[in-house]
């Protein structure tokens, strides 16, 4: 059951935070489409790499956060900012394995608590972007914090992309690189709702364990 108090907070609706997504990217799809361009080719070397995945795909998670917040508070992105995440290596790496466990754990409790532990760490990275010097494990807590009586909202938003990944795989995936910026500059609009709405100032603390379900 969801608590009362995180029922009551308001959030945009999917439709107002898509929108703001298209009018963020509106003129800026030059910068937008290459930099998720790059991303997507630095992981996919890293991918064939032993081991160079685990290492890149922290920084570069963490480098596409930044890019997308960019886009979405208006200030000016740079293709440079996919490369971001390097200045905060060790914290990228370490949060995003984290991140991992976590989620790798649940699935192999059940598949229902492995999606739930992946939508309620879903604000990590845009955490620390936020929040360079915050500790790995309470960036996890505070993202779980945020989540609370928000994940199956945020699965809900997360399916609204489906037709259109569905129309990109008619374009051979090329699509996909116009799809993927305008995913995560919603996602960065749904951090920026969620931590306005919570008024978070500093770290917050959660019992992952204890509130699975929540």
């Amino acid at each position: 059951m969801e608590s009362t108090e995180n029922q009551l907070i308001e959030m945009p609706t999917h439709q107002q935070l898509m929108s703001d997504a298209k009018n963020s990217l509106s003129g800026k799809w030059g910068i937008a489409v290459p930099a998720y361009l790059i991303y997507m080719i630095m992981l996919s070397v890293g991918g064939i790499i032993p081991f160079a995945s685990i290492i890149i795909a922290g920084p570069f998670a963490l480098g596409l956060a930044i890019f997308a917040l960019n886009f979405s508070r208006g200030r000016t992105p740079e293709i440079s900012n996919i490369f971001d995440g390097f200045n905060n290596f060790g914290n990228a790496i370490a949060v995003y394995v984290l991140m991992i466990l976590a989620v790798f754990l649940g699935f192999l409790l059940l598949i229902v608590p492995g999606i739930i532990l992946a939508f309620g760490l879903s604000q990590v990275m845009f955490i620390l972007a936020d929040e360079p010097k915050i500790n790995p494990v309470d960036a996890l807590k505070k993202s779980w914090e945020m989540m609370k009586g928000h994940k199956m909202d945020y699965f809900i938003l997360s399916i609204r992309f489906l037709p259109w990944a569905l129309l990109c795989m008619l374009t051979l995936g090329i699509g996909f690189f116009w799809l993927g910026p305008y995913i995560h500059v919603t996602y960065a609009n749904y951090y920026d709702a969620l931590r306005g709405a919570y008024g978070l100032e500093g770290s917050l603390e959660d019992d992952i364990t204890q509130h699975l379900v929540e």
